[in-house]
């Protein structure tokens, strides 16, 4: 075990013992004949645990005790002495000794004493860190939650950043991927590197290649000169692949040769790059159907999936909704000039009951498309958009036919209807529900995006 204990014993014979006997439990073992040879060790080496005699020529254990606080309070020292008396006793524990051992010693007993020192040490050392995390809470900046299920994400979060480990994010769109790969990357030690985020479904098929991994001079046409690929451009930092799903076979070859052996070749080039970088990926589709459609390799698959964070839909997290308005009326109100926003009882009604199909973003939507119409500093069920200005069933059409409503408004709302209710239907799969509806996921991100429920994830 990797614990190191300094015995202190001015009789050889002693302190060989009792350190043959530590070293044959699998303790390190330092040993020293003076308080000043033992502050020499403990300068020089870490230890976390002094067995310490009381009795010696010179200085005695208490001393000992006396000077470790100006060099490591930290450090646990149990007094042992064949001089037993309860003065003598309550002197070290009030100097700070942890503890008191008669000789002749029982080494269970020892033990014991050792054992209850390395839990405490633990448990210090486990509430620091928690301290350190509270304490830096703008590393998670950007996530805003009350949520049992977010609470536990984030722990995953905290203890993922330290590894290198590629991590796969799932969830619907608009569910704060992108916030939380930027969460993990600035808790991490690579934060004050670069993050690189890379959306595969909007760049072109043809381009992709070249702007994961860069090209050589005259490569293809229009390769006018060399360039830096987003992963020679992150070395030593992070990389962000959004819609991992959308990611052609030819190029999830090359990605896989990057997580295996942290090197590639530019475009045209046959100079092999090394990087070190830590990949987080994430997409809204179901990857293991795309491994079984053969669009998605089944290696790559496990390679990115080493961590896996499933994130819940806002409509899982009900309890986030009026955290997340105060954060987006905060954000938006320099739109306004108003300083004192807020939303009126009907208002925040409704957007309680709401479903939210494009998540969190469809939320910020909404706040600011209220902020900007509001004509006062409380913003009314008139202020809100008109898909969900009535609390309504989503399934009750004739909503959308209200007298006061014109026909592109009825249209809109018709339209909107039967997507949030493809999306409902197959867990928020964009490709799914564009083929339930009859149209292509292009058309269906078009009206996503036109309506406010698309994010970069």
């Amino acid at each position: 075990m990797d614990v190191t204990i300094l015995v202190v014993d001015d009789e050889k014979s002693q302190r060989l013992i009792l350190s043959g006997d530590l070293k044959s439990r699998g303790y390190n073992v330092l040993e020293a004949d003076s308080v000043d040879v033992a502050l020499s060790h403990v300068m020089k080496n870490r230890v976390d645990i002094i067995l310490s005699d009381l009795k010696m020529p010179g200085a005695s254990g208490i001393d000992l005790v006396n000077q470790l606080k100006q060099i490591n309070p930290e450090i646990a020292v149990v007094i042992m002495t064949a001089y037993a008396s309860v003065e003598t006793a309550v002197l070290a524990l009030k100097q700070g000794a942890y503890d008191f051992i008669t000789k002749p010693y029982n080494l269970d007993e020892v033990e014991l004493v050792i054992k209850r020192i390395l839990e405490k040490n633990n448990l210090v050392s486990e509430n620091k860190i928690l301290r350190e995390q509270l304490e830096s809470g703008n590393k998670l900046e950007g996530i805003v939650t009350a949520s049992l299920k977010m609470q536990k994400i984030l722990d995953v979060v905290g203890r993922v950043a330290a590894s290198k480990a590629s991590v796969l994010i799932l969830g619907e769109s608009g569910t704060g991927k992108e916030v939380l790969a930027r969460a993990i990357h600035f808790a991490s030690k690579r934060k004050d590197k670069l993050f690189i985020p890379v959306n595969c479904a909007a760049l072109n098929e043809n381009l992709l290649e070249s702007e994961l991994f860069g090209h050589e001079k005259g490569s293809f046409t229009g390769a006018e000169k060399q360039h830096r690929g987003r992963f020679e451009i992150a070395d030593e930092g992070t990389i962000f692949l959004d819609e991992i799903g959308d990611l052609p076979l030819h190029i999830q070859v090359k990605l896989l040769r990057v997580l295996q052996e942290e090197q590639f070749e530019r475009v045209g080039g046959s100079s092999t790059i090394n990087v070190d970088v830590r990949v987080i990926a994430a997409t809204n589709k179901n990857i293991e159907e795309l491994i079984k459609e053969g669009k998605f390799r089944e290696d790559l698959y496990y390679r990115l999936n080493v961590v896996n964070i499933n994130l819940p839909p806002l409509r899982e997290r009900k309890e986030d909704i009026t955290l997340l308005i105060s954060t987006f009326i905060n954000k938006y109100k320099s739109d306004s000039s108003k300083p004192n926003l807020d939303f009126s009882k009907e208002a925040l009604d409704i957007l309680m009951k709401y479903n939210y199909p494009g998540n969190i973003r469809e939320l910020e939507n909404i706040v600011h498309h209220s902020i900007v119409l509001s004509r006062n500093e409380i913003i009314t069920t008139d202020d809100l958009p008109l898909g969900i200005r009535k609390p309504r069933s989503e399934n009750d059409l004739n909503s959308c036919f209200d007298e006061s409503s014109s026909l592109p408004e009825k249209v809109e709302c018709l339209e909107r209807k039967m997507v949030n209710d493809a999306l409902h239907q197959t867990n928020g799969n964009q490709s799914a529900a564009a083929k339930l509806l009859g149209i292509s996921e292009r058309n269906l991100r078009y009206r996503l995006e036109k309506w406010g429920l698309k994010n970069k994830g």
